[in-house]
């Protein structure tokens, strides 16, 4: 049964295929086997352990990078399924959207960012090109994963068109253009958005939870202060619990309501018919309404005082910061103290790809790994191995 209904959905049987030609499958899409192959993948598996805001073992009831790409998923295939499109492929694109961060969320990334300064620069989303194109190591023919042009076009652009790629994207390019100066797909554009929504709402959950704001800190926030006051006069008598979870229930609907609909009003004002229409529209096609925008814009300067510069984040992010740039400077200068298969990528290379080589070793880290790794390197009271 086809997973999309819309003209202007991409079509697995009109892909444009993979890098290496691969025989069809009887049981499922092209899509469907992407989105298999990125769940089967130890990338992926290693999200279970890598934080969004918290460091993994400050709780085990925050999310992590697995659960929030669970979460995105599940909302990319819903917004999928009421606007047309192909929901195999936008569930792809949400799984793997997040497979090149480092551990410790963005702290990480603008840690090795600066080590790598000099040899390239770090991105975390063309580190995720780099692992499923290059770093995934489980197919006889070929490294990576071997995914359609599709999803590596919509996990190269999901924001938009690529003016400057990274020097880790770059090397792809090279063997298979994926047309990064257009939009993507409207099932990429929409694996953006669910993101934008997931991590909006489930910070706001993890926020309250973790006692870095209140419940009437937060209500300064228009939109969530209205979801808070619908669901008080409706349920009088509710606890803060069930309220908390009311009200994110409540402002995720609001928000996949708000994009669903205005994305089918700039679907119908700009008589968009094709796939082809969508990359070459200009513009985003996938969107939030004016008004909501506004309500998001102060949604996240909120966030951005009250939890992600608190100064018990503020600490979290000090230490992974220093644990990042000190296991590259350390791993750089002596790669022998790397284990013996990276040991072995770094023999006679120059600089920059050993760099690259470490920056690959450390961002496949998860938090727990990272921090017993360091303790092991520089505690002189922790065991050798």
């Amino acid at each position: 049964m086809r997973s999309f209904a819309a003209s202007y959905a991409t079509n697995p049987e009109e892909s444009k295929g993979r890098l290496y030609p691969d025989s069809p499958d009887d049981m499922r899409s092209s899509f469907q086997r992407d989105r298999d192959r990125i769940i089967h993948c130890a990338a992926f598996r290693r999200l279970e352990y890598k934080t969004q805001v918290f460091v993994n073992h400050e709780g085990d009831h925050y999310r992590t990078r697995l659960t929030h790409s669970l979460e995105v998923a599940q909302l990319a295939r819903s917004m999928s399924r009421y606007l047309g499109c192909n929901e195999d492929l936008a569930e792809a694109l949400a799984l793997a959207h997040d497979l090149g961060h480092t551990p410790f969320g963005h702290a990480g990334e603008d840690a090795l960012q600066e080590v790598m300064q000099n040899f390239g620069g770090f991105d975390h989303n063309a580190q995720t090109i780099r692992i499923l194109t290059k770093l995934e190591h489980r197919y006889a023919e070929f490294d990576g994963l071997n995914l359609t042009w599709e999803t590596l076009e919509g996990i190269a652009k999901h924001n938009g068109p690529v003016n400057n790629p990274p020097r880790a994207m770059l090397e792809y390019l090279k063997l298979h253009d994926l047309e990064i100066d257009t939009y993507p797909s409207i099932e990429a554009q929409i694996a953006s958005l669910a993101d934008d929504i997931a991590y909006n709402n489930h910070d706001v959950d993890d926020g309250l939870r973790s006692g870095l704001f209140t419940i009437a800190d937060i209500c300064e926030v228009p939109l969530v202060g209205r979801m808070f006051a619908e669901v008080r006069a409706k349920y009088p008598l509710i606890d803060e619990t069930r309220m908390i979870h009311e009200v994110i229930r409540r402002m995720i609907t609001v928000m996949v309501y708000d994009v669903t609909h205005e994305t089918k009003r700039r679907i119908a004002e700009e008589n968009i018919e094709t796939a082809m229409q969508v990359r070459h529209l200009g513009k985003p096609l996938v969107a939030f309404s004016d008004a909501m925008q506004q309500d998001i814009k102060q949604l996240k300067a909120f966030l951005m005082q009250r939890m992600y510069r608190h100064y018990r984040v503020n600490r979290m992010t000090s230490k992974a910061r220093r644990i990042v740039k000190e296991l590259f400077t350390f791993f750089l200068h002596e790669p022998e103290c790397m284990p013996t298969e990276w040991q072995k990528l770094t023999k006679n290379v120059h600089e920059t790809r050993k760099a690259e080589i470490v920056a690959d070793f450390i961002a496949g880290m998860t938090d727990r790994f990272a921090i017993n790794e360091y303790e092991k390197i520089f505690s002189v009271r922790e065991k050798l191995i």
